[in-house]
C-alpha cells in the first residue's frame, strides 16, 4: 500500500464488528489467516492495494474508509442499551460500532440540512419524586400539556432525535438510545405492538434525559427509565383523575384508557399501583387476569392500533435528494459506507442513482 493511502487498523476492526464478523469469519471471506488480520488491526502490518479492495468489499465499506480520521467512537456510557438476558457481548459491540458509523452519516446530513434543534433536557434523577418531576418537566419543555401523546415517535423526532433500526441486529434488542450531538434511538426491528413501541421510545427518552454520561443497563437504571416512561405517557394528575376507582378492577374502563392514551393495560395497572390508586392485591389480581386470559404478550386491541413509523431520517434524505440529486449517496460515500452497510446501520435504502437525466435533454445536434 502506498504512503499516500493511509490505513488505520482500528477502522478495519470497526467495520468488521459492525458487520458482526469474527476474525476467522472475515478470513474465510478473503482467504486470509486470523493472525494476519489481527496484525492489520493492531497496525503491525499494512495491506496491499488488492487486499484493501478485498477487505472493503468483505466488510461493506469503501476503500477510502480505512484512511479516514476516526471521529469519536460511541462509548459504552453513551449507549443506553436495553438488553435482553440472552444478548451476547458481541451484539453489544456490534451496536456500538454501527452507532459510530450511523453517527458519521447523520453528522454529514446535519451539515447539509437544518434538522430539528436537539432539545432533550438534562435532568439527572434518582428517586421516584425526581423521576416524576423529570417526566413532567420534559413534557413542559416540549409543550405537550397533560393529555395523551398522539405520536411518541414524532415527539422525540421533534426534539431532534433520529429514530431508526439496525438491520439484522435489533430483532435481538428491545430498544436502545445513543447520546450523541444528535441523539439516536434504535428501535426493535421485530415490529412489536404499537403500545410497546411507544413505551420503548419513552423509556429511551428517559435515559437521554436522566442518564447523560452514565453507563446504564443494570436493574436500577432500567427501572428508573421505566418509571420515567410511565410518568411521561400517563401524567400523574390526569391519570389519578381518570383511572376508574372501585374494589374490583373495571376492565372495560381500563381498555378504554388504553385506546385513549395508547398505553398497554399492563402499564396502566402498574401506573395505578405505583401511584397508590390500587392496592398490591388489586395489582396482583390484574396481572393474573391478563396472564390467564392470554394477554401477557398480546393484549386486546393490540391488532387494531397502528404502529408509529419514523419520519425524520427518511424525510431529510428525500429533501436533500430532491434539492441535490445524488447528494445522499455522496454523503454515504463520504462516511465510507457502501449500499449494504448503509442499509444495515440506518434501516433505509440509498436512493437510486439517477439514470434518466439524458432522456430529458433535447440534443440539438442530432437533428
Amino acid at each position: 500500500m502506498s504512503e499516500h493511502e493511509p490505513f488505520d487498523g482500528e477502522r478495519l476492526r470497526l467495520a468488521r464488528v459492525a458487520q458482526g464478523l469474527t476474525l476467522d469469519e472475515l478470513g474465510d471471506r478473503i482467504s486470509a489467516t486470523r493472525q494476519y488480520l489481527n496484525q492489520l488491526e493492531q497496525g503491525t502490518k499494512l495491506p496491499t492495494e488488492q487486499m484493501v479492495a478485498a477487505l472493503a468489499a468483505a466488510v461493506g465499506v469503501t476503500p477510502r474508509f480505512f484512511g479516514m480520521t476516526t471521529k469519536g467512537s460511541v462509548r459504552p456510557e453513551q449507549c443506553h442499551f436495553r438488553k435482553q438476558l440472552t444478548t451476547p457481548m458481541s451484539v453489544v459491540s456490534q451496536v456500538l460500532a454501527r452507532g459510530t458509523l450511523l453517527d458519521r452519516f447523520i453528522d454529514g446530513l446535519d451539515r447539509e440540512l437544518e434538522l430539528p434543534k436537539v432539545s432533550f433536557p438534562d435532568l439527572p434523577a434518582v428517586n421516584v419524586a425526581e423521576i416524576e418531576e423529570a417526566a413532567e418537566e420534559t413534557r413542559r419543555a416540549w409543550k405537550l400539556g397533560s393529555g395523551p401523546v398522539s405520536s411518541m415517535t414524532r415527539v422525540v423526532e421533534n426534539a431532534g432525535a433520529v429514530v431508526s433500526f439496525f438491520s439484522g441486529v435489533s430483532e435481538r434488542v428491545d430498544a436502545l438510545s445513543i447520546d450523541r450531538p444528535r441523539p439516536m434511538i434504535i428501535r426493535s426491528e421485530a415490529k412489536p405492538a404499537a403500545v410497546r413501541l411507544r413505551f420503548d421510545l419513552a423509556h429511551e427518552c428517559g435515559h437521554l434525559v436522566m442518564h447523560r454520561g452514565i453507563e446504564t443497563g443494570d436493574k436500577v437504571t432500567e427501572s428508573q427509565a421505566n418509571r420515567f416512561a410511565s410518568a411521561f405517557l400517563l401524567p400523574r394528575s390526569s391519570f389519578i383523575h381518570e383511572f376508574p376507582r372501585g374494589r374490583l378492577l373495571n376492565w372495560q374502563a381500563i381498555f378504554a384508557m388504553k385506546l385513549r392514551w395508547k398505553v398497554s393495560a399492563a402499564a396502566i395497572i402498574r401506573r395505578a399501583f405505583d401511584l397508590s390508586v390500587i392496592s398490591a392485591d388489586q395489582y396482583r389480581t390484574g396481572y393474573i387476569h391478563l396472564s390467564k386470559t392470554g394477554q401477557k404478550k398480546v393484549e386486546r386491541y393490540d391488532d387494531e392500533m397502528v404502529a408509529e413509523q419514523p419520519e425524520l431520517l427518511q424525510s431529510a434524505m428525500a429533501a436533500l435528494e430532491k434539492a441535490f440529486p445524488g447528494a445522499v449517496r455522496r454523503l454515504a460515500a463520504e462516511a465510507g459506507l457502501d449500499a449494504e452497510m448503509f442499509c444495515n446501520v440506518s434501516g433505509l435504502k440509498l436512493p437510486e442513482t439517477a439514470t434518466s437525466q439524458k432522456s430529458t435533454v433535447i440534443d440539438l445536434f442530432s437533428r
